[in-house]
């Protein structure tokens, strides 16, 4: 096992334990149901929680060429640690964005309407390098990208006369889904058909992209006709599932790469009648044992999962008993005393019959994505089989 960064000589209260074997695997069994297409990782957002720099090397390792994140910060930080030779696009633009830095980085940056062509254009004018820009398309998840009409064959016609004067290159088409997670919704078809008159529109005019792109995790799954030339991979590369529709991690050929663990820091006997942390939502029923587990909302756990949230300790699962704290929750052990220092798994694969994200995700009325990318900074990530092909 190797860690990210060197652990304290005593047990941390908390860690979060990243299998980048498993994440390797993620990535070759997504390679291989999008067998045409290249394979993008979204490491956003920390990799969701995981550790982007290296959760994005093994995905390299396994066989990505490209990585996605939202932010430029997040690009530029994946390109300090060495990753020079992987397309990395970047797709979360504000006015006044750091544009030079990432055309001088070789980032591939996301344009959805004419003022981020203009800023790009002139940032690639400043840098005198071309800067590789992706032609983002609103086919309907009505956030970020340009509408279809006018709109779109305006964007179009700019981006080739800025071309033409060696100031970009169009790398990319792409959109983005809002109901792939919903195999069936009519939403799917309808965003397909515009991306393909969209597409029509932009290579019609004299743009030749290098890749275009719609499909996101589930659509890799479950939508082999909007591979195209790339598919992006978030929550999957992570071996969870984007939706019970689409099925679960397992029937996905899926392994949860995240196990997040805690030491039980206290177990004490207790009456009946005993409330149990703010408001005593909690009282026992009788006489029992409560073990003190310490993590709580500042750590990313989830206050909704208030009496609800799932552990297992001592071999057994256990609940949240009360509400979550800022620093700490507890459960009631029913009378059984394991060991202070003792192990408290609150999800991983659920090999060991422990909790995974999807149940953590179900008590707190939420989704897994949200459960593993909330995990705070005081948990440490230790990253295992790190540095190694699997």
């Amino acid at each position: 096992m190797t860690e990210t960064a060197a652990q304290p000589s005593t047990p941390p209260r908390a860690r979060a334990e990243i299998d980048l074997d498993a994440l390797r695997a993620n990535v070759r069994t997504l390679r291989a149901l999008a067998p045409g297409a290249a394979v993008m990782t979204v490491v956003k957002s920390d990799a969701y929680g995981h550790g982007a720099v290296p959760c994005a090397r093994a995905a390299v390792e396994a066989g990505a060429t490209w990585l996605g994140t939202a932010t430029p910060q997040e690009a530029f930080a994946l390109r300090a640690a060495g990753l020079t030779d992987v397309r990395i696009m970047c797709w979360l633009w504000t006015p006044g964005g750091p544009w030079r830095e990432a055309v001088e980085a070789g980032l591939d940056v996301s344009v959805s309407g004419m003022w981020a062509l203009g800023e790009v254009t002139e940032a690639a004018r400043l840098a005198g390098v071309p800067a590789r820009v992706q032609l983002k398309a609103d086919t309907g998840l009505g956030r970020n990208g340009c509408q279809p009409g006018e709109d779109w064959a305006e964007l179009v016609a700019h981006a080739l006369r800025a071309e033409a004067e060696g100031l970009l290159k169009v790398t990319g088409l792409w959109s983005h889904f809002a109901c792939a997670d919903e195999p069936g919704h009519p939403s799917i078809a309808a965003q397909l058909t515009t991306f393909r008159e969209m597409l029509a529109v932009a290579e019609g005019a004299g743009i030749r992209p290098e890749v275009r792109h719609i499909a996101n995790s589930p659509a890799t799954l479950t939508l082999p006709e909007s591979h195209f030339d790339l598919v992006r991979t978030g929550i999957a590369t992570y071996g969870i599932s984007p939706s019970p529709e689409v099925g679960t991690s397992a029937d996905l050929g899926l392994r949860p790469v995240m196990t997040l663990v805690a030491s039980v820091a206290l177990v004490k006997r207790v009456p009946g009648g005993h409330g149990v942390s703010y408001g005593h939502q909690y009282v026992t029923p009788g006489e029992t044992t409560l073990g003190l587990v310490p993590v709580g909302y500042a750590d990313g756990i989830p206050r909704h999962a208030s009496g609800t949230g799932p552990v297992l300790v001592g071999g057994k699962w256990r609940t949240v008993a009360g509400r979550v704290a800022m620093d700490q929750f507890v459960v009631d052990l029913g009378g059984d005393l394991p060991e202070p220092g003792s192990e408290a798994i609150l999800f991983g694969p659920g090999d060991r019959g422990e909790p995974t994200a999807e149940d953590w995700a179900k008590a707190a009325g939420t989704i897994a994505y949200e459960i593993v990318t909330r995990i705070g900074s005081r948990v440490p990530r230790v990253h295992v089989n790190e540095g190694r092909a699997g």
